[in-house]
């Protein structure tokens, strides 16, 4: 008889059990479906159908000695196709106590402390001209804003409310082929009535000192009635002075109802690269919610998109949604 087989046995029954017991597991989803075009010199056609889908799995439950640990995992059809466990998206695990804050280890899609409050003020408008592809020569594939990607099995923790309002952020990025290893800092303030600040950087670590350096972002709100203003600044300063970006962002928006509400938004990028022309985006969106459907609209004007003068850098966007959350 296999003694030591019947113990491990037993001892993984009673730990399924214990886990069944004290966890609760929940699964949300969402979905979407939009409509999108693009015009501008030499490309006036090209109106494109979209759709999105992401069911999360939910995990959690209290440990006899008052811990409370969480899984997440998520299913994203079309994320990562280029990898052999694809469709399967971020999944995390995070610790968590009262007294000393949570801490988060994402084996895939986890952030830093700048990447959670690195969106522009204005909601990333650039990322709608950044897949254009080549035209009459002019590349629009590069990204106007550099972020901080956490990698994978990076870690993040966020403290208790230390004072009123204050909560204090920290990361780390472990090492990479070539690299060392991140860390970041934020701090995240909202004691003040209608007031939110985020202040946060984190290290740049490329495989060479000339492609290492720093990131920081901040990022100012203020809501007052049906209005909220919102300021923000990202800074990427590296060795190789040409690969530096800023980025300066604000927006207004403007709640119509509590479920209707209008945004304009603007975004200057600016290159490290003398001699380069900041490249500006405009835009205005809407956003209908009723129950767990939004439906949703924008337009955004892009000039300078390469950082050029030449009107094929100049761009429209113009898109239509409806998401759906259940």
């Amino acid at each position: 008889m296999n003694i030591k087989k019947i113990g491990l046995t037993a001892l993984a029954a009673s730990l399924v059990s214990v886990s069944a017991n004290a966890g609760a597991i929940s699964v949300s989803g969402g979905a979407s479906m939009n409509v999108t075009g693009h015009t501008g010199e030499g490309r006036t056609a090209g109106t494109s159908f979209t759709m999105g889908n992401q069911l999360t799995f939910t995990g959690s439950g209290e440990l006899d000695n008052g811990m409370n640990v969480s899984v997440s995992f998520v299913i994203d059809q079309g994320d990562d196709t280029a990898i052999a466990n694809a469709p399967f998206d971020s999944h995390s695990v995070t610790v968590s106590t009262d007294g000393m804050g949570s801490i988060t280890l994402a084996g895939e899609g986890g952030t830093t402390a700048t990447g959670a409050i690195n969106a522009t003020a204005a909601g990333n408008l650039w990322d709608a001209f950044d897949g254009l592809g080549t035209l009459n020569g002019v590349s629009f594939a590069t990204d106007l804003m550099t972020t901080v990607s956490a990698g994978n099995n990076g870690l993040m923790y966020a403290s208790p409310e230390l004072a009123d309002g204050l909560v204090i952020k920290g990361s780390y990025v472990p090492q990479g082929s070539s690299r060392e290893s991140g860390m970041g800092f934020g701090v995240n303030y909202t004691g003040f009535d209608g007031l939110t600040v985020n202040l946060a950087t984190q290290d740049v670590v490329g495989t060479t000192p000339a492609l290492s350096g720093d990131l920081d972002v901040m990022k100012l709100s203020y809501v007052t009635g049906s209005f909220t203003g919102t300021v923000s600044n990202s800074h990427y300063d590296v060795g190789t002075v040409t690969s530096d970006q800023e980025t300066t962002s604000y927006a207004i928006s403007y709640s119509v109802t509590d479920d209707f509400s209008v945004t304009y938004g603007s975004e200057t990028h600016e290159s490290g690269t003398a001699g380069d022309q900041d490249a500006d985006i405009t835009g205005i969106s809407f956003s209908y919610t009723s129950g767990g459907m939004t439906l949703s609209g924008s337009m955004k004007d892009g000039e300078n998109l390469v950082y050029g003068t030449n009107t094929v850098e100049d761009r429209e966007q113009w898109t239509l949604g409806a998401s759906f959350a259940f």
